[in-house]
């Protein structure tokens, strides 16, 4: 765990693509963004406790997308806290597991460390325990401290967050920085003009510090680094 500002803690691991997962603290109540790989929510309830916090301070859960490495250890952490379930409306059936993520082709893929979740994706598996979605949100909600952005492109339902006050953005998987910078796994991306679309919102920004899905976060240098993935995505 990595605090990136008052208020704002990144969760990230080697599993999943080195996915990474958002606690925000505001008003004493705790909210997450995203909950890593592993099934067992273990690494988030680890940080809870290093904050010397309980699970039960964790009010709110959102899911940015229906993609496994970020809703892994949703079940377990709603089970944990008690927390109340947020995502888009169009990817709370595939939370729920009512529903299969739309795969993705195995050709082009973009680099042979990310075949092995091309191939994932496209055979649905590993499978996430289903797991209720409380309530949607959408473009102008509010998630905690954070900002709604419906950012799709990458999903149909992708959610992006922006907290004005910490300059602090959640990309989702609009920006990747693993196993490079890109403007989130191309080769997974569901809809490339919408997905153009989202990185010229996220990028009119310019916010000083942005979370990624997928890598560390981008700390230095982020308005620059945000608007070149947009210029350059075709």
């Amino acid at each position: 765990m990595k605090e990136l500002a008052d208020g704002v803690y990144a969760l990230g691991h080697g599993k999943g693509g080195h996915v990474h997962a958002f606690l925000l603290e505001a008003g004493g109540e705790l909210s997450l963004v995203d909950t890593l790989f592993e099934d067992d929510g273990r690494l988030v309830l680890a940080a809870l406790a290093s904050l010397g916090r309980k699970p039960s301070d964790v009010k709110r859960i959102a899911i940015t997308h229906g993609h496994r490495s970020h809703l892994g250890g949703l079940a377990a952490l709603k089970r944990a806290t008690g927390a109340k379930v947020y995502a888009h409306v169009w990817e709370a059936d595939i939370v729920s597991g009512d529903r299969r993520a739309q795969a993705v082709s195995i050709l082009p893929h973009q680099s042979l460390r990310l075949l092995p979740f091309q191939l994932g994706l496209w055979l649905g598996r590993p499978k996430h325990e289903p797991c209720p979605v409380d309530e949607s949100l959408t473009e102008g909600d509010a998630f905690g401290p954070l900002q709604v952005m419906h950012a799709p492109g990458h999903s149909t339902g992708h959610l992006a967050f922006w907290w004005p006050e910490r300059s602090f953005m959640i990309a989702g998987d609009g920006i990747a920085t693993w196993p490079s910078l890109c403007a989130g796994w191309p080769a997974f991306n569901l809809n490339h003009a919408q997905h153009r679309v989202t990185l010229q919102r996220l990028a009119a920004l310019d916010a000083g510090l942005v979370g990624v899905g997928h890598g560390d976060p981008i700390t230095d240098g982020a308005p620059d680094k945000v608007h070149e993935v947009a210029a350059t995505y075709h």
